[in-house]
């Protein structure tokens, strides 16, 4: 396929041609040209003037529900969910039935989603049947085609079996990637403990369940010298002892989601079960403080944490409605809308280029002879999810029917166009 995208803004801080107004020219999966006037013929020509583009986005924390969950999400719909958020490559949660902590099961979702659109890496478990009680078989899902270790939702709680996984995926400079939560602390928790909690009656989650998480998992990783990512921070002591720990030259990083930065705490008064996520919405000022973490730099990724369920699992009472939403189509839009001056170079890093680090994936650079997997995006665009453009097989997301400032274009991948 041969596909010009006209006087587009390249948003790659990695190409020698960064935040240029140029055209793009490629041909069979490779950037063939890159400048100001390309005439070639083309079986897509777009005019992506006030748009951008910058490698491939990449997710790494997401649930496909694939396999036993069906009914929720398949690698199908997961894959037409990502593409519409301008997702190029994801990393997908083990929590399925079976659990993906073998290497069959590896195989499996590896072999499935070949000729999915967007490249798909399964998230090997660290334990066996996710139970945190012994490790997997780690070494055989990633010579199948695991990417990196997690449990997933349920985090790993026992600091031996921790340790031993770090030791275990430093033999091949993998990472382990965490959700920190302990559980013991606030188990009956229904969100952020706080005043808003107890004006709601709901039983309260404290931030220190997180903060002891990330303290012990950083002194683990200081003492087995391994990767650890944690995604899905919520609080503002958690970022500061990421900060210390990458100031003290520990190989530790971090995500946050799409919807910490948008909602807190004080956004659950009706009870909206869309907005009942692990770890919880927080308060204001500690969103407030996610926000500049993104803009400063401290903040390596964001993860969409996607996480779809059924209309049943949904649309029940609070405390009984499972944790978590759909949030791949709204990703982007929803960090523009509510950090509007967020530059181009950061949505790049954000998005594409620090993913791909933490997942020691070769980088996509928006170069001539480059592999051509691209995401083509607007700031000045909108986006409104709604059930008839929702590409999830589940409905459960706070921003159904919102405008949201940003919008993808395309995206370009495995030599395919696919255009919004």
């Amino acid at each position: 396929m041969k596909i010009l995208i006209n006087n587009v803004t390249i948003a790659d801080p990695q190409s020698p041609f960064h935040l240029q107004i140029l055209s793009v020219y490629i041909e069979a999966g490779i950037i063939k040209q890159i400048g100001p006037d390309i005439n070639e013929p083309a079986d897509e020509i777009i005019d992506a003037t006030n748009t951008f583009i910058s490698p491939g986005f990449t997710d790494i924390f997401g649930n496909a529900a694939d396999p036993g969950f069906e009914h929720n999400e398949t690698l199908q719909s997961f894959a037409n969910a990502a593409i519409a958020g301008g997702y190029t490559t994801v990393a997908i949660l083990p929590n399925t039935n079976p659990v993906v902590d073998k290497k069959t099961t590896v195989s499996y979702i590896k072999n499935t989603a070949a000729n999915l659109p967007v490249h798909v890496h399964p998230l090997g478990a660290v334990s066996k049947q996710i139970e945190g009680r012994e490790l997997a078989e780690m070494y055989d899902m990633k010579s199948a085609g695991a990417i990196a270790f997690s449990d997933g939702i349920k985090p790993v709680q026992n600091a031996g079996l921790l340790l031993k996984a770090l030791q275990y995926v430093k033999a091949f400079n993998g990472v382990i990637i965490q959700v920190p939560i302990d559980t013991s602390i606030g188990a009956n928790g229904l969100m952020h403990e706080g005043i808003t909690s107890t004006r709601l009656g709901l039983p309260g989650l404290p931030a220190m369940a997180e903060e002891l998480v990330v303290a012990r998992d950083i002194k683990l990783s200081r003492y087995t010298d391994a990767h650890i990512h944690f995604t899905g921070v919520s609080s503002p002591k958690s970022l500061e002892y990421i900060n210390r720990a990458k100031e003290g030259g520990l190989k530790v990083t971090c995500s946050v989601t799409p919807y910490h930065l948008s909602f807190c705490d004080e956004d659950l008064t009706d009870y909206d079960t869309n907005l009942k996520v692990n770890p919880p919405l927080r308060s204001k000022d500690d969103m407030i403080a996610l926000r500049h973490a993104v803009m400063n730099g401290l903040v390596d990724a964001i993860a969409s944490h996607h996480l779809p369920h059924d209309w049943d699992s949904k649309t029940i009472e609070f405390e009984y409605a499972k944790e978590g939403m759909i949030s791949l189509q709204t990703a982007l839009a929803s960090l523009i809308t509510v950090l509007p001056d967020i530059s181009p170079e950061q949505i790049a890093k954000l998005f594409a280029i620090n993913p791909r680090k933490i997942l020691s994936l070769p980088q996509r650079i928006i170069e001539v002879g480059a592999i051509a997997e691209c995401t083509v995006w607007s700031k000045k665009d909108t986006t409104t999810l709604t059930t008839a453009n929702n590409k999830s097989k589940s409905n459960n997301s706070p921003f159904m029917n919102k405008t949201l400032q940003g919008a993808i274009i395309a995206i370009i991948n495995k030599n395919q166009f696919i255009k919004y």
